[in-house]
């Protein structure tokens, strides 16, 4: 497995990989309707954009045959007004890469990043119903609050998780 920066050519496989993961790890909680809506074209624009935009950190995963397989990024989200803190906003995996070591790899990457970017505090935004969250917990994520989010016409709560130490999370990835 390899970790690497993305590149603006890899927006295609990102996309890839955000459309498949968000129908198989949001069915059931994000309506049907709106899941079979996501388009690979739509969000290989967003991944343009998303890599082209200063402040943004993206990484990827890629197998043995240089596919993409997962990625995450961070950076800081616009609401985010506490100094020398960032947001992890997302870490997304095939299914069958589930439970394989890959998404330790890219949550290591980005803590790394945070690191370099002198960062002392980054939170994170999962849905409740959503399993990633017991990850985020499992490598010391504290539940700060819980607000209520809309999706596809579902109203969801949206859990806010904080790190405030980032050494104690790296010393376990």
């Amino acid at each position: 497995m390899n970790i690497r920066k993305a590149t603006l050519s890899d927006a295609k496989g990102i996309a890839k990989v955000h459309v498949d993961s968000w129908k198989s790890t949001y069915k059931n909680i994000i309506p049907n309707e709106f899941l079979e809506k996501l388009s690979y074209d739509q969000r290989t624009d967003l991944w343009n954009r998303n890599i082209s935009k200063e402040g943004n950190y993206i990484f990827v995963a890629e197998n043995n045959k240089r596919e993409i397989v997962g990625f995450a990024d961070c950076g800081k989200r616009d609401g985010n007004n506490f100094d020398n803190s960032g947001d992890l906003i997302s870490i997304y995996l095939l299914e069958e890469y589930h439970g394989t070591g890959v998404g330790k790899q890219l949550l290591k990457q980005l803590f790394l990043q945070f690191e370099e970017l002198d960062f002392n505090r980054v939170f994170v935004e999962v849905l409740e119903d959503n399993k990633t969250r017991y990850f985020y917990e499992y490598y010391g994520a504290s539940l700060l609050k819980s607000e209520k989010t809309i999706i596809g016409g579902a109203e969801l709560n949206l859990l806010i998780y904080e790190w405030n130490n980032l050494n104690e999370v790296l010393s376990k990835l």
